[in-house]
């Protein structure tokens, strides 16, 4: 099993910059696939990337790329989405998830993440 933490969320213009972290206590980390997930209110949960378990390969959303990079630091338990060029529509609650075979097991509690105009 797997606990996840949020953080790094808050408040930036549009344009700007954010990293999110995701921390993971389990000492399995290293052997889940990860993504990040955000929702807006009265809107569903929508994936915006992932990385494999050795992050050997990452996948993103399409109105993320370019912009948005998932890493991870399995020594750290933590993976992390490098948020830049920040727009409004950016704005929502961001998750981190773990993969458990087919399934996002896991998830943390979320972190804000409020872009400005």
């Amino acid at each position: 099993q797997v606990q996840l933490v949020e953080s790094g969320g808050g408040l930036v213009q549009a344009g700007g910059s954010l990293r999110l972290s995701c921390a993971a206590s389990g000492r399995t980390f290293n052997s889940y696939d990860m993504g990040w997930f955000r929702q807006v209110p009265g809107k569903e949960r929508e994936w915006v990337a992932a990385i494999s378990w050795n992050g050997g390969t990452t996948l993103y959303e399409d109105s993320v790329k370019g912009r948005f990079t998932i890493s991870r630091d399995n020594a750290k338990n933590t993976v992390y989405l490098q948020m830049n060029s920040l727009k409004p529509e950016d704005t929502a609650v961001y998750y981190c998830a773990a993969l458990n075979d087919t399934v996002w097991d896991y998830w943390g509690q979320g972190t804000q993440v409020t872009v400005s105009s």
